[in-house]
């Protein structure tokens, strides 16, 4: 038998090695051969450790997940020593025990108790009881390790409603928290809403719970669990990341090693996205209908059930609802619809077997849906919130496939971006939620429902999934019952539901052709009132980069601008506003001023070739984002006005006084600009994910038809490093002047517009010039050696 010490420790290190080097054994079985290995050194080092107090009494107990008999790679040891409080050399023992552990590089999670030490702390903490539910003996004296278990089984027996209540305000707190694991884009496989921590709550709470062992031993559990398992198994494989947060820079990784390619033979994070997005809502479901269980039989014997009837087949009773005896969703198409819109309405779930009874009885609409189908899909829509629940149940029971089979593409597909947080359906559903809450402000509220549900249809068939979706929904429009007046409104919705974010971040709002071609788009003021809320509603369900008020105005503008188009009035804020005082005062001193209110920042400078990047570029080293930039220049005086809106790339904004210092240096060329921000980008490259592959190579787009003065010069390129800097330089290198510039991000891929002309020829259309530019561009773009 070996000693507690270095040796041991090292001996664990290399069974842990070879279990993480032994590609046979993956989730569960990795989990449980792990387990097994830290049992039997754990039980060898409590004997060795013994010797450092021989009068103890004690025993080794594991908890928690260890107490399971499953650890991940990553997974703590939760060990428990208890005692029975006679010996007062039990410390020395303790010691004994938790140091090697700690020299094993285990992070470890640990307690010394007696008997009744342990029942005060299963009352005073809710996750000590619940992680005691799984506690079995490691190593010691078996009998009061007996005691120990039976102790814990009698404090559940004696305070279970009170601890199951806690447990499951502290579960509503987790989901809360950490979001549902099946529609995030980089969830934790743990904590989340459908993780594995439900999983294994679910089980450990069936101990005391008889009436939840049906639900923790189902198969469809069991298979959503070992997919869990699987992936976070292969996601700490490494031995290097102990997190359960899968994010996208480690998805491929983790399908290749879960053996999962796409017919190209590349990794397919697709693939197991969408199936841990399967497992999750298998989990959240059973997770879901075991709390439901436990509540009622918390809520003791009913008396006779209370049933309030709230339209044809469909009634509240015992505060869910439920379907009449009699109500049969094969004879009536609506009924599945009118149950998930009145569950919405009154925010009260679905009974379980009414929706048995849809699983079971609902068929696919034949031929043309009748108006009460369509009214009850737009009833439902229109719930408002408590509608994501509700369609989320029937998508489980695969009833909502059944009425909406072009909904399969778009179910548990991620969008493999970091500007977007959910999956494509729960992208949608939470748009159309947005987007029910302005139905007052539209004069066709049903239109902005069915375009929210729709806007995203075409994704996950190929190809641009606008052009997509437009097939998609005038065959669906069709079928649902809409007139063709109402099914090309929706495919214009469809058509363009990102125009006015593009136009109003990528355009220059000051050139009234922007507002004319948008109008031209968009036709009339009923499509324009709908796109307006579809954006916003659109915006807010993307995540907290795509909606802000910066981008609000900007949308809000466009919007005002281009309904004055739409109405023959001239368009407000038409042309480039005129100068204020403050800067008509900021050029008269014929030097390098700046003026900084809030985000809106002025710079007068002598004018000269590129001083848009240089100002870019001392900005970037200030720790500050450019949103958008305009140019004046006046020749009588030989000075140039700049407009910024800015954003702290940190917490705050930086000292102007000294930003103003630091671009006088730089406009004389002592600051040595370039080579600061080459050793900025290298420095920070090696903290930016490592996504740029999936992006495509830098592409510039040019653009003669949108603005009558200017050439419209678009460049999508990775964000790494200062881009506008880099482009305004290259621009001005090719001779080209910039008039405004507008900046925007996409995740992890810069888009930059830039409004350019000759000094002389104003627009430029000879297609060598425009090649120049394009050389010049893409060369800038090019990554510094490092």
């Amino acid at each position: 038998m070996s000693s507690p010490s270095a040796g041991g420790a090292t001996s664990l290190k290399a069974r842990r090695v070879a279990l993480l080097e032994d590609a046979t054994l993956t989730g569960s079985d990795w989990c449980a051969a792990w387990a097994s290995a830290v049992d039997a050194w754990l039980a060898e080092l409590f004997d060795a450790s013994k010797a450092a107090a021989p009068k103890a009494s004690a025993v080794l107990i594991a908890v928690g997940g260890y107490g399971r008999g499953g650890m991940s790679p990553g997974s703590d040891l939760d060990l428990l020593v208890v005692h029975d409080g006679r010996a007062r050399d039990v410390s020395r023992l303790a010691d004994a025990l938790w140091y090697p552990i700690w020299d094993s590089g285990i992070s470890l999670d640990h307690s010394v108790r007696t008997l009744k030490e342990l029942r005060s702390a299963m009352d005073s903490d809710i996750k000590v009881a619940l992680g005691l539910l799984d506690a079995r003996v490691i190593a010691g004296d078996t009998n009061l390790g007996a005691a120990s278990l039976r102790s814990v089984t009698q404090a559940w027996q004696d305070r279970s409603k009170r601890w199951l209540a806690e447990a499951e305000e502290s579960v509503r707190s987790r989901h809360e928290r950490f979001g549902d694991l099946a529609f995030l884009l980089e969830p934790d496989l743990k904590e989340a809403r459908g993780g594995l921590r439900d999983v294994q709550l679910l089980r450990s709470l069936s101990r005391v719970e008889p009436t939840l062992e049906p639900i923790s031993s189902a198969r469809g559990l069991s298979r959503a669990e070992e997919t869990l398992n699987a992936t976070r198994v292969e996601l700490q494989r490494s031995g290097a990341n102990s997190s359960n947060v899968l994010l996208l820079q480690d998805q491929d990784r983790v399908a290749a090693r879960r053996g999962l390619f796409d017919t190209l033979g590349q990794p397919d994070a697709d693939a197991l996205m969408a199936a841990v997005a399967g497992a999750a809502r298998t989990v959240a479901w059973a997770s879901d209908d075991a709390w439901r269980r436990i509540n009622a039989e918390l809520a003791g014997p009913k008396k006779r059930p209370q049933t309030v009837g709230l339209e044809p087949g469909i009634v509240v009773r015992d505060g869910e609802v439920a379907l009449l005896r009699a109500a049969d969703p094969a004879v009536d198409p609506s009924l599945a619809l009118r149950l998930a819109a009145a569950s919405a309405e009154q925010d009260l779930p679905m009974a379980a077997t009414a929706l048995d009874r849809l699983s079971k009885r609902v068929l696919a609409p034949e031929g043309t849906w009748s108006p009460a189908t369509l009214q009850a899909l737009l009833r439902l829509l229109g719930a408002g919130r408590p509608a994501v629940a509700a369609i989320e149940s029937l998508d489980q029971r695969g009833v909502w496939l059944r009425y909406l089979p072009e909904w399969a593409a778009v179910r548990n597909r991620p969008q493999r971006n970091a500007y977007h947080r959910f999956t494509v359906d729960r992208h949608l559903l939470e748009t159309v939620a947005n987007a029910a809450a302005h139905q007052s402000a539209v004069h066709r509220p049903d239109m902005l429902l069915l375009g929210a549900l729709l806007h995203d249809i075409g994704k996950g068939r190929g190809g641009d999934h606008t052009t997509v979706g437009i097939d998609i929904v005038t065959s669906l429009a069709a079928r649902i019952g809409l007139s063709d007046s109402d099914r090309d409104l929706l495919v214009s919705l469809v058509r363009h539901h990102l125009l006015l974010p593009d136009v109003a971040t990528r355009r220059d709002l000051d050139d009234p052709a922007t507002a004319q071609s948008v109008a031209g788009a968009v036709g009339d003021q009923d499509t324009l009132e709908l796109l307006a809320v579809l954006t916003e509603a659109d915006s807010l369900a993307t995540g907290p980069a795509a909606w802000g008020t910066w981008k609000a105005g900007l949308v809000t503008r466009l919007v005002a601008q281009t309904a004055a188009v739409l109405d023959g009035r001239p368009p407000p804020e038409a042309g480039r506003a005129a100068l204020s005082a403050d800067e008509a005062a900021l050029l008269a001193g014929r030097d390098l001023k700046v003026l900084a209110e809030g985000t809106s920042l002025r710079v007068a400078a002598p004018d000269q070739t590129g001083l848009l990047g240089v100002v870019a570029g001392v900005l970037t080293l200030s720790g500050v984002n450019v949103r958008s930039a305009t140019t004046i220049s006046d020749e009588t005086i030989g000075m140039a006005l700049l407009r910024f809106e800015v954003a702290p790339a940190f917490d705050r904004l930086p000292d102007w006084e000294r930003f103003a210092a630091d671009l006088r240096s730089a406009l004389a060329g002592d600051a040595d600009l370039e080579r600061r921000l080459d050793e900025r980008e290298s420095r920070y490259r090696r903290f930016q994910v490592n996504i740029a592959a999936r992006l495509p190579d830098v592409a510039v787009i040019f653009d003669n038809a949108s603005s009558s003065a200017s050439t419209i010069v678009e460049v999508r390129a990775p964000d790494r490093g200062p881009v506008l800097y880099k482009v305004a330089r290259a621009i001005a290198s090719a001779g080209a002047s910039i008039t405004c510039a507008l900046v925007s991000t996409l995740g992890a891929e810069a888009i930059d517009v830039f409004y350019v002309h000759d000094a002389k020829a104003g627009r430029i259309d000879d297609p060598a010039r425009l090649r120049s530019i394009e050389d010049a561009i893409l060369g800038s773009l090019q990554p510094p050696r490092t």
